[in-house]
């Protein structure tokens, strides 16, 4: 595992870059959070593939505990993907819903995440 920072603004991000899945469960994410939190980065971007595929399934309630766990701490989550592939009409609310609140992120592109950065 990788960490990239990137500066845009005053605002410090890390991008997580990985060649295995390194969020397996909401305790995953929760420690991953807290690394970055504690090194003083505001805003954190993971990669669509690098999270278990039970994040995407609602069910599971890991997506919620995660994204609950970032916006307590108010720390910004970018996810990278291509998210076409969910055809569950839950799945795409809450991806719609999670990117109209700004504070989580689903995006196509690093160039996409940093931007939404911005806003």
């Amino acid at each position: 595992m990788i960490v990239k920072s990137h500066h845009i603004s005053n605002i410090k991000v890390a991008e997580i870059i990985s060649d295995e899945v390194i969020i397996q469960s909401a305790q995953d994410g929760l420690d991953i959070m807290g690394d970055i939190y504690y090194q003083g980065i505001d805003k954190l971007i993971v990669y669509e593939k690098d999270i278990t595929p039970d994040f995407f399934d609602l069910k599971t309630k890991i997506a919620g505990e995660i994204l609950q766990k970032f916006s307590n701490y108010r720390i910004g989550l970018a996810i990278i993907g291509d998210f076409s592939k969910y055809e569950s009409k839950s799945m795409k609310d809450f991806i719609f819903e999670s990117n109209k609140a700004r504070h989580v992120n689903f995006v196509e592109t690093l160039e996409d995440a940093l931007e939404n950065f911005l806003k």
